[in-house]
């Protein structure tokens, strides 16, 4: 059984017990309950259920593992030759780590 739920924009495929790394989540802690409710597909045991855009009734629910995990850092470098510009600066996203407790679909 899995599910294809959108989360703060972007879409995954969400299956019990996986872990995702998703958009960070503002106001959360380890070990709350949070629920999306956003699911485009469903397929429980070979059938499968695709929303028009969403399904009725189905539902992740996720527990929070990590509140705040940074990602890798992404070094943006710019220049322009024979100018004396150069401009280095670097980015590091910021992701909450959530495993997947529960689908109902």
């Amino acid at each position: 059984m899995f599910v294809i739920v959108e989360i703060k924009g972007q879409q995954f495929k969400a299956e019990k017990d996986m872990y995702l790394y998703v958009q960070h989540i503002d106001d959360v802690k380890e070990g709350d309950k949070v629920e999306f409710d956003r699911v485009l597909l469903a397929d429980v045991d070979g059938e499968v259920k695709v929303g028009a855009p969403l399904v009725e009734g189905a539902k992740v629910v996720c527990e929070v593992e990590l509140p705040l995990v940074k990602g890798d850092k992404v070094i943006v470098f710019k220049k322009k030759r024979r100018k004396g510009y150069r401009r280095k600066n670097g980015h590091r996203q910021q992701f909450t780590k959530v495993v997947i407790k529960d689908i109902v679909a």
